[in-house]
């Protein structure tokens, strides 16, 4: 066993700088550093922990997301799931924000909620209030 203490951070390829800044603000994330680095990449960090890099070299425009949006099921990382609290909450934030859930929220067989958004370059956010 490799003895893995936690996730990093989540990279993410975004086409946007300001834009995708502005979109994870209101998710309560601080913008730390960036654009740095060859890529280039910006770092954005939320108070509970979670640390997003921001890959800054797309070469297509935002539109469809290949692993979520196609017919074709293409292998990769489908989305990040966020912990919450109170589903309810966020979804109550998420709408005076003037952010529209693409799923959700809904309950699962084991007791879990779920909602769902799309970040500017369609990428998912899963929202998970464990059972």
């Amino acid at each position: 066993m490799i003895p893995i203490k936690r996730i990093n951070h989540v990279g993410i390829r975004v086409s946007d700088l300001q834009t995708t800044r502005d979109f994870y603000e209101q998710l309560g994330f601080r913008f730390l550093a960036g654009p740095v680095g060859p890529e280039p990449v910006a770092i954005m960090e939320h108070p509970c922990g979670v640390n997003l890099n921001f890959i800054l070299n797309a070469s297509v425009k935002p539109g469809e997301n290949i692993l979520m949006d196609v017919d074709q099921k293409h292998p990769g990382y489908t989305h990040m799931a966020l912990e919450v609290d109170d589903i309810n909450e966020v979804h109550r934030q998420l709408q005076g924000l003037g952010i529209t859930p693409t799923e959700g929220p809904v309950t699962t067989n084991n007791g879990a909620s779920l909602l769902f958004i799309r970040d500017p370059d369609r990428n998912v956010i899963e929202f998970h209030q464990p059972a």
